[in-house]
């Protein structure tokens, strides 16, 4: 959050109108969405979980490291994996990037949507452009809150500098 201040203070964002904030110069300035019920991994995913089931996505942080995403290498349905394996793959221009499952689980549904429109990764990372939903069976262990979330960034951030 102390990142985002920042931003916020440097002036970096301008209110446009009441309800309308545009970047001016700095491209996707805020690192990520906090909400209370998603958590994160270390390596940038999110996972918001209802009912029973997950859904996955890259956060903001790691779009902006990827850069834009031109295809989504997606499991098919019903495919399983074994925590940390590799469960999907984003090309980018940049750079292939793996995303990982957060424990042993099932993929239930993938946003199909991705097949046509890959840069929704990019645009919406934890709206349209989730990747996949699961069933999982093991437990999910080392996730991060929002607050925790935000300082291994941070962390991040000064070790690239």
């Amino acid at each position: 959050m102390a990142m985002l201040a920042g931003v916020l203070r440097s002036g970096a964002l301008c209110r446009a109108s009441p309800a309308v904030l545009r970047p001016t110069t700095f491209a996707r300035p805020v690192l990520f969405r906090g909400f209370s019920d998603v958590v994160f991994m270390k390596t940038h995913e999110w996972i918001k979980t209802e009912a029973g089931v997950g859904t996955l996505g890259i956060t903001d942080f790691a779009q902006g490291q990827l850069g834009e995403v031109v295809y989504c290498d997606l499991p098919e349905v019903g495919a399983k994996f074994k925590g940390k394996d590799t469960i999907c793959t984003l090309e980018s221009v940049k750079a292939v990037g793996e995303v990982y499952a957060p424990a042993d689980c099932e993929v239930v549904e993938v946003n199909e949507k991705l097949s046509d429109e890959p840069a929704r990764v990019n645009s919406a990372p934890q709206a349209g452009g989730w990747l996949l939903k699961f069933k999982y069976t093991g437990e999910m262990s080392g996730m991060l809150d929002s607050a925790a979330y935000a300082k291994h960034v941070e962390a991040e951030a000064k070790e690239h500098e």
